[in-house]
């Protein structure tokens, strides 16, 4: 039985075991897949045990998605452009792989809720490493303009000077924004704090589209906010939890399973429907 898992820390609440065993089910995989939790300075040990001991791919997750990017052998083109990995392979020949699904994902489960990217004017809350990895797929789709938000400015102008040779891309403070915008992506962990990022509720419009990158078997904080202030279509990111899985899977396995299925089942596990 081919073993896969997931490090983070935490990560008992990880939805990733339930996910990929649906998967591996649906697309008549031999697999089984785990959780791990090293400590914060543990995370190249644990690696690197689980692939001695015949572990064959792992997803990563906060916090340690920089740390795997330094400790692969090889990167796709995609994650050396992110600067971080969330999926490592075990190729044939005996090379650790690391890739970055999460882009994907948030594109993919954009499209299935409907979302036009191309022409859209699009701000990205956050310069950590899930805007990182979502930068390059976004601006693929030629939105007329990328709008960077940070507390900390200069984080937010270095990642958009990083990626501005991909398409129209620039930071701004928050006090300094200026709508309309198409499109907001939350990439902050503010709402597991059950915090808001300082945004103006004059950005929020009825026919805006706006998407948080947590999820829960609740609102989010940022999407009850949104929908106080008038915003019709919020989106949370469980459907791109699912897709970015389903990428990685496919890198994995060779075989991309369908999503539709398993993010019912997963809502249904979760008390959403």
């Amino acid at each position: 039985m081919d073993r896969y898992l997931v490090f983070g820390h935490p990560v008992r609440h990880s939805k990733s075991p339930f996910i990929h065993t649906l998967f591996a089910r649906q697309t008549q995989q031999a697999l089984e897949y785990g959780l791990a939790e090293p400590a914060a300075d543990g995370f190249a040990e644990a690696l690197q045990t689980f692939f001695a001991e015949g572990g064959k791919g792992c997803n990563v997750t906060v916090p340690f998605k920089e740390q795997a990017f330094a400790l692969v052998d090889r990167l796709s083109p995609r994650a050396k452009r992110a600067g971080a990995v969330n999926t490592i392979k075990l190729t044939d020949d005996g090379v650790l792989l690391g890739d970055n699904t999460d882009g994907a994902g948030l594109v993919a489960d954009l499209k299935a809720h409907g979302v036009t990217l191309t022409g859209g004017r699009i701000l990205l809350l956050g310069a950590g490493g899930a805007a990182r990895g979502c930068l390059a797929p976004l601006l693929a789709e030629r939105p007329s303009e990328l709008v960077i938000a940070n507390r900390t400015q200069a984080k937010a102008g270095q990642l958009a000077s990083e990626f501005q040779d991909l398409g129209p891309v620039r930071a701004q403070g928050y006090e300094a924004l200026q709508g309309p915008f198409d499109l907001i992506i939350n990439s902050t962990s503010a709402s597991l704090q059950g915090d808001l990022p300082p945004l103006a509720p004059t950005l929020i419009h009825v026919d805006i589209a706006i998407y948080d990158m947590m999820y829960g078997a609740a609102d989010t904080p940022f999407i009850l906010w949104a929908k106080q202030q008038g915003a019709r279509q919020t989106m949370d990111g469980l459907g791109m939890l699912v897709e970015q899985a389903a990428e990685a899977f496919t890198v994995w396995r060779g075989i991309r399973p369908g999503t539709k299925q398993v993010l019912r089942e997963l809502k249904r596990n979760l008390g959403i429907l």
